[in-house]
């Protein structure tokens, strides 16, 4: 079979417009993926020069000419849908450690209009360093570098700055990565006049990606290949759903002329926290508040989830009646509740997906962490709106106190245990509050509700955690004691079944 090349699969040549920090297959799948249906459809004509920081290969893309294949399966509205494309997009990929000087030189590019990043949530951090060295070491230098070589080369032209936008998964990373910036200029002593040109003339964007994007498994790889009659080994796997909402006024719009009408999916608006609230409440907030009990189920994955009666019925009218209800509502179309409501479903689809190995112990990483910025806000509305206590939202608040429960310590690790098919499944506790279950849960008697109760109020109530005291909501800890109780007593499914009666 003959592998995926420039020579087996022609495609045009266009120039070099995008910089993108990352290599990633989720910039691959949505950014790149998006560039590609544009340049397609003649809306853009204009490719995209990759940045690799992270070591010094990049002969996976080069010996496949820059070209890959993204492969999207799953469900969209019900209906299956199956759609393959090969991706032209990436003209080049440069290796920071040995081609610094080359990525330097690409600042001189009269037609270079927008740069991309998604290294990882602390590569938009400001570390103090020379962005002279070869290369910087952090992002926000090897950026402020490249930056600063732009205005020497352009003579600090208004007509040549530049639209930066992050997607690291950071509320406003834009905003974030310009105060990281702006500081390593000063540290640098790079000038007032750059100064100025910085703020005048590059445009830091908050954004804000939303779509699940997957390196294939062995075997869905080899099926796939099959499938296309050509070997590809950076063949990448997303759902269909995808949405890339980026803050930004009318020079954005029309520097990204990928976005327009067509590409509804590319939300390009002055304020994008709608779309970032909506996301962090139902789709985040949803997976943290039904993993673990999906977990303690014994399930391994969200569309097992989906797959399980009780369990799929939980999801659902979890998000439908308890949290979609609390998601603010700007009263225009397109951000009111029935906007909610359309990606509430869109939501379900995707975790219907049978085709994405979503795995729930992956999402319990930093859980505590997640279930305090994710669902007390929610909690709190909920209250607020209905004067009562949210049934399914404090089921899950209990199934992740009981996920919580350590077992045994090892070397700073901690593991939780759950029966499954007759045996003993132990599972690592990755959060940070770990080791602070552990000590209240040997306070903890499975069988004297009292004692379930006076551990569940001093958690509740503990603002160190939830930056607010959860434990005043009326009738709350009493559910979550309750709940909690039967799980332990009774076990997780028969509460599960009882409480959806």
């Amino acid at each position: 079979m003959a592998k995926l090349t420039r020579s087996t699969h022609p495609a045009p040549v266009f120039p070099e417009k995008i910089l993108q920090f990352g290599t990633g297959v989720l910039l691959r799948g949505l950014p790149d993926y998006l560039v590609q249906k544009a340049n397609a459809e003649g809306r853009f004509g204009g490719s995209i020069v990759v940045v690799k920081s992270t070591d010094s290969q990049t002969n996976e893309f080069s010996d496949q000419d820059n070209l890959y294949t993204v492969a999207v399966r799953g469900l969209q509205q019900g209906q299956a849908v199956s759609e393959t494309t090969i991706v032209s997009a990436i003209s080049r990929v440069l290796a920071a450690q040995t081609q610094w000087k080359e990525i330097l030189m690409l600042a001189r590019n009269p037609k270079l209009q927008i740069v991309i990043s998604n290294t990882t949530e602390v590569g938009l951090d400001y570390v103090e360093e020379s962005i002279f060295q070869h290369p910087p070491q952090s992002f926000p230098a090897k950026l402020t570098a490249f930056l600063y070589e732009r205005f020497r080369s352009v003579g600090g032209s208004r007509a040549k700055g530049l639209i930066v936008i992050p997607t690291e998964l950071v509320t406003d990373n834009g905003l974030k990565l310009r105060d990281a910036v702006e500081k390593l200029a000063q540290y640098n002593e790079l000038g007032k006049l750059f100064t100025k040109w910085l703020k005048f003339h590059v445009r830091f964007c908050n954004s804000l990606v939303d779509r699940i994007v997957t390196r294939p498994t062995h075997e869905a790889q080899q099926a796939l290949q099959q499938e296309v009659g050509y070997e590809d080994d950076l063949l990448t796997f997303t759902e269909p759903y995808h949405l890339w909402a980026i803050e930004g006024d009318d020079r954005v719009r029309e520097t990204l002329s990928f976005a327009d009408a067509s590409t509804p999916q590319i939300i390009i608006d002055e304020d994008i926290n709608f779309y970032r609230e909506r996301k962090l409440r139902v789709l985040n907030g949803t997976h943290s508040l039904t993993m673990p009990l999906g977990y303690l189920l014994g399930l391994e994955t969200v569309a097992d989830e989906m797959s399980h009666p009780a369990m799929s019925k939980f999801v659902e009218s979890l998000m439908l009646t308890e949290i979609v209800p609390t998601v603010p509502d700007y009263g225009i179309p397109g951000m009111d509740k029935a906007a909610v409501a359309q990606f509430a479903n869109d939501v379900l689809d995707r975790f219907r997906n049978p085709n994405l190995d979503h795995l729930l112990l992956n999402i319990s990483l930093q859980e505590t962490a997640k279930m305090q910025s994710r669902n007390v806000a929610t909690i709190q509305r909920y209250f607020e709106q209905f004067n009562a206590v949210p049934k399914h939202i404090a089921l899950g608040f209990a199934a992740y106190l009981l996920f919580m429960k350590a077992i045994r310590e090892e070397k700073g690790q901690f593991f939780g245990e759950i029966a499954v098919n007759g045996g003993i499944l132990t599972y690592p506790i990755r959060d940070d509050k770990a080791g602070y279950f552990y000590g209240d849960w040997k306070t903890v008697k499975n069988n004297v509700p009292a004692t379930v109760l006076a551990f569940v109020k001093s958690v509740l109530s503990d603002v160190t955690i939830w930056k607010t005291d959860l434990a005043i909501l009326p009738g709350f800890t009493e559910a979550v004691a309750q709940y909690l109780s039967a799980m332990l007593t009774a076990g997780v499914e028969k509460t599960l079944i009882k409480a959806l009666a």
